[in-house]
């Protein structure tokens, strides 16, 4: 049969007269109006396209504030404080991904040692205050006092009343001396945090951020309500507010907590200076003619990691 005669027959057939579509069309059409009543359906959270282009676009900036705080000698300390589970460190880690260790460094103080909690109660937080030119980031800080101390007990009262007493006094006078404060508390419904735990408790690689101390505190998410509330009653100053960072969704907490520490500091863009041009390297010499003559150590005669994966890895 000639291929005019078959398109004939087609064009005749019944399919073609009632308009009725072929399988395959009827599953792309059903497909693309499944995506469409996707698509009205209202979001809960930012795309992840959307989230990583301004993740990055943030980090930028973050570079650019890095520059300025080292240029200008300045000194900034930004307090990380909130529910186990609200994202804290999640978001700390997007914060200095990019960054000079150097410059912007994490104060993570484990439990105090013996020879600690004899100090005064503030002494070894000070030890980790910033230089001229430096940003350091407290994930936990001297709030524990006002928190997991005061709930689980490891304070006593006189201890805790003090607390609440010099704080703010503490805090005037990094203030006073030039340091730049921001204080952040991370805030998650008791629902969400039930779920993070859940989740930590069936992924292995999340598993050990389960502490003990984590696990007591579900049984105690009002009693550490109650402590929140009295920390900001008490600490919550004009000099050195704080700001609660809905930690409900984490990409959403992430973000707008760096869009909010950015504008927290006036900067201007150091970056955008005339490239360097690299100088010529010396050409590398294949035998040593004098003593000041360096060749290459061979390959071969090193010890060297095996090469597991390469580009023939699947």
């Amino acid at each position: 049969m000639k291929d005019t005669d078959r398109a004939l027959i087609d064009e005749a057939s019944p399919a073609a007269e009632t308009g009725e579509e072929s399988e395959g069309k009827k599953a792309k059409k059903k497909k693309k109006e499944g995506e469409e009543e996707k698509d009205d359906k209202p979001r809960t959270k930012i795309r992840n396209k959307v989230y990583e282009r301004e993740l990055e676009r943030l980090q930028l900036e973050l570079v650019k504030l890095q520059e300025w705080i080292r240029h200008e000698g300045l000194r900034v300390v930004v307090v990380f404080e909130g529910r186990d589970t609200a994202g804290k460190g999640g978001a700390i880690k997007r914060i200095v991904e990019r960054l000079n260790p150097r410059v912007v460094r994490v104060a993570a103080l484990p439990s105090p040692t013996k020879r600690e909690r004899s100090q005064w109660y503030f002494q070894r937080y000070v030890a980790h205050l910033p230089a001229a030119g430096e940003m350091v980031l407290f994930d936990r800080s001297w709030y524990n006092r006002a928190g997991v101390e005061r709930v689980m007990g490891f304070c006593t009262e006189e201890e805790y009343q003090e607390f609440l007493r010099a704080c703010p006094e503490f805090e005037h006078m990094l203030i006073r001396d030039g340091i730049i404060l921001i204080k952040y508390w991370f805030s998650v419904s008791e629902q969400e945090q039930e779920r993070r735990f859940q989740e930590r408790m069936d992924d292995p690689a999340k598993r050990w951020k389960l502490s003990p101390m984590d696990l007591e505190s579900r049984a105690r998410w009002y009693e550490y309500s109650r402590a929140k509330d009295e920390m900001f009653a008490h600490t919550d100053i004009p000099q050195a507010p704080w700001y609660v960072v809905n930690a409900e969704v984490q990409k959403h907490a992430r973000l707008n907590c760096i869009a909010h520490l950015l504008k927290q500091i006036p900067y201007e863009d150091l970056t955008d200076r005339p490239k360097t041009e690299l100088p010529p390297r010396p050409k590398a010499k294949a035998k040593a003619k004098t003593e000041d003559d360096y060749v290459r150590t061979p390959f071969e005669q090193q010890n060297h990691v095996p090469e597991v994966y390469g580009a023939d890895t699947a």
